[in-house]
C-alpha cells in the first residue's frame, strides 16, 4: 500500500507537469506526440490496475507493479527537480543574459535537446542508485573504549540493520549480505533492527532463515527489533527470526564473553520498552557495555548511563537525496559517528532499502567495527 501512496504524489503533482514540459519540447508530430502520450497513460494505467486489484493479484505481479511505480516515482522527483532548476536559469535569464545568444535564438530545437540531456541524465543517475543497493560497501570504523580486560584487548563486530526483507530485498541479495560478512571474519554480528519490511511471508516462503544461518561469527550472531518488527504479523516475525540461530534481545543482558556486556533494547515504537538504567542494574560497569538500539534517539539516556557505545540504524540517512538535509533536522546525528559525553554512537545507513530499491546520495553500507579496548 505504501507504495501506491508515495506514487499518487507523482500521479496527481509531478506527471501532469512533467507530460506538459516533454509536449511542448518534443515536434509537433503524430509520430512523437502519441507515443510520449501513450507512455504516460500506460504508466497511469498500471498504477490504478495496481491500487484497485492489490489484494487478488499475485506476488510476483504486485511486485513487478511496485517496482514500475517506485521507478518512476522516484524518477519523476528528479526529472521535475531538474525541469524546475530549468524553470529558474530561464527566468533569471531575463535579468542577468547569461544564456547565450545562439541558445535563446534556437530555444525550441534546445528546448527538446536539454529535455532528452535531462531524460539521459536522470536515466544514468537510477542506474546508479539501483547499483548502490545491489552492491553494499564495506565502512570500516574504528572505536577505541576505555575500559577492557587482560583476557581481550580487541573484538571486530560485523553490524548490518534495516536489512527490510520483503518484496524487494530477497534471497539473493541476502545470500549477498552474508557472504559479505564472512569475509571481514568477524567475532561477532549484530543486526540493528528492520530485518523484516511489512510481512514475513516473503521470507517464509524463500526460506531465507537458511541463508542467515550461515553467518559465521565466534560470539555469536545477536538481533534486536526494529519499528518494522511492529509492524503486520509481528509474532510471525518472530517466530521467524528464531529459526535463522540468531539471539533475539529484547531488552535483554548478555555476555556473549566474559569480556563485556551486550544490551539488546527493544525498539523506541515500544513506549513500554524497559527503562536503560533498570537494564543495567546488575551489570558490572568497569566492563565495556555495548547497546544496540535500533532508532536513534537515546543518547541522552545512553551518555547519562555511561554505556561505551551505542549502535544505530534506522534512518537509511534519508536513503534519496534531499531527504538526508531534512534528516540532519530531525535527528542529532542522522548517520556516521557520533559522541556525547562518555558515549561513543555509531548509526547506520542500513544495508538494504524501504520502499524503492534506489539511493541517491546516500550508502547501502556494512559496518565493520574495530573495536579497541584499553
Amino acid at each position: 500500500m505504501k507504495v501506491f501512496i508515495q506514487s499518487i504524489v507523482a500521479q496527481l503533482l509531478l506527471n501532469p507537469y512533467i507530460f506538459w514540459r516533454g509536449y511542448q519540447a518534443i515536434p509537433a508530430k503524430k509520430s512523437w506526440r502519441i507515443p510520449y502520450t501513450l507512455f504516460f497513460i500506460l504508466e497511469l494505467a498500471i498504477y490504478f490496475f495496481g491500487f484497485f486489484f492489490r489484494k487478488e493479484l499475485p506476488d510476483h505481479i504486485m511486485t513487478t507493479i511496485q517496482y514500475i511505480c517506485n521507478t518512476w516515482y522516484i524518477a519523476s522527483v528528479y526529472i521535475t527537480l531538474s525541469l524546475l532548476t530549468l524553470e529558474v536559469l530561464r527566468l533569471s535569464d531575463r535579468f542577468f543574459h547569461w544564456f547565450p545568444q545562439w541558445l535563446t535564438q534556437h530555444w525550441k530545437q534546445a528546448k527538446l535537446t536539454l529535455f532528452f540531456v535531462i531524460i539521459a541524465g536522470v536515466s544514468c543517475l537510477m542506474a546508479k542508485a539501483y547499483l548502490t543497493v545491489a552492491y553494499p560497501i564495506v565502512k570500516d570504523v574504528y572505536v577505541t573504549l576505555p575500559k577492557g580486560s587482560s583476557e581481550r584487548d580487541s573484538l571486530t563486530v560485523v553490524m548490518m540493520s534495516d536489512l527490510h526483507i520483503g518484496e524487494v530485498i530477497g534471497k539473493k541479495l541476502v545470500q549477498s549480505y552474508v557472504a559479505l560478512s564472512n569475509a571481514q571474519h568477524p567475532d561477532m554480528v549484530v543486526l540493528v533492527g528492520d530485518i523484516m519490511d511489512y510481512e514475513s511471508r516473503f521470507a517464509e516462503m524463500e526460506h531465507i532463515e537458511n541463508d542467515l544461518q550461515q553467518l559465521k561469527a565466534p560470539l555469536g550472531v545477536y538481533v534486536v527489533n526494529g519499528n518494522h518488527e511492529y509492524r503486520a504479523n509481528r509474532f510471525a516475525k518472530y517466530r521467524w527470526l528464531a529459526k535463522t540461530g540468531a539471539v533475539h534481545l529484547i531488552d535483554s543482558v548478555v555476555q556473549p564473553d566474559s569480556t563485556f556486556y551486550l544490551i539488546g533494547r527493544d525498539d523506541y515504537i515500544n513506549k513500554k520498552r524497559q527503562a536503560l538504567h533498570t537494564l543495567m542494574a546488575d551489570i558490572d560497569t568497569t566492563k565495556p557495555i555495548i547497546v544496540l538500539d535500533h532508532q536513534p534517539w537515546s543518547f541522552a539516556e545512553m551518555a547519562m548511563n555511561s554505556v561505551d557505545l551505542g549502535l544505530h540504524g534506522h534512518t537509511h540517512n534519508g536513503q534519496l537525496w534531499p531527504y538526508p538535509l531534512l534528516m540532519k533536522l530531525i535527528y542529532e546525528c542522522p548517520y556516521g559517528y557520533h559522541k556525547k559525553g562518555p558515549t561513543q554512537f555509531y548509526v547506520s545507513s542500513g544495508i538494504g532499502i524501504a520502499g524503492p530499491p534506489y539511493r541517491v546520495g546516500t550508502v547501502s553500507e556494512l559496518v565493520v567495527l574495530h573495536i579497541k579496548f584499553k
